[in-house]
């Protein structure tokens, strides 16, 4: 048992470690050797838990989804709340999440998935499926909280896959151009416009 918790300990550590390099920094910019001096463990032990860099990065996307998905992802899409509050609830967690990061390290990191996305997507095939698995699990989350706005008689019929796919885009887009610009309030004062999205049903 102490064995298993030394192992599950130092694993944490080097996800840990990588999280936090990638998110701050760039996926390519940062080396296995100052991941693992980061995480205060040996080379070795790196590649006991991870066959590779891209190994730990998969690690690393799962990690945060899950974090996403038990965290503000869920708090936001509550069923308790109403659909259409649900989408404020979202752009208030952005901002909230982007101005807490900002006061922390001095800077916005955006998006880890949006940021991984950018830089490597065209590069690794194998990381870019990973990526778009997190997307189009978001993008599910927005599609049925539009379903229950319509079937609530909050919003007009609309082509709701079509529209959260428009939603995430622009949710991603705001959070790029609030770490361009450091700044958390762009969240704040273009967010609410998610609500005005929407594309037609096709006939």
């Amino acid at each position: 048992m102490a064995v298993m918790n030394v192992e599950s300990n130092t694993r944490t550590r080097i996800l840990t470690s990588a999280r936090v390099l990638f998110h701050g920094r760039s996926y390519t910019d940062v080396g296995i050797k100052e991941i693992c001096d980061n995480a205060k463990v040996q080379k070795g032990s790196f590649y006991h838990f991870f066959p590779s860099k891209r190994d730990l990065a998969m690690a690393v996307i799962d990690d945060m989804a899950d974090d996403w998905a038990h965290g503000f992802v869920a708090e936001a899409f509550d069923q308790d709340l109403r659909p259409i509050e649900r989408l404020d609830y979202m752009i208030d967690a952005a901002y909230y999440w982007q101005t807490a990061a900002k006061d922390l390290e001095g800077r916005m990191p955006g998006c880890l998935f949006g940021n991984l996305a950018l830089e490597i997507s065209t590069r690794d095939e194998v990381l870019r499926a990973k990526l778009n698995a997190v997307f189009k699990r978001t993008c599910s989350r927005f599609r049925e909280t539009l379903d229950q706005a319509v079937s609530l008689g909050e919003i007009a019929p609309l082509d709701s896959e079509a529209t959260a796919q428009a939603m995430l885009a622009f949710l991603e887009g705001v959070i790029l151009l609030a770490k361009t610009r450091n700044d958390p309030e762009v969240i704040r004062i273009l967010g609410p416009a998610i609500k005005t999205l929407r594309i037609e049903q096709m006939n």
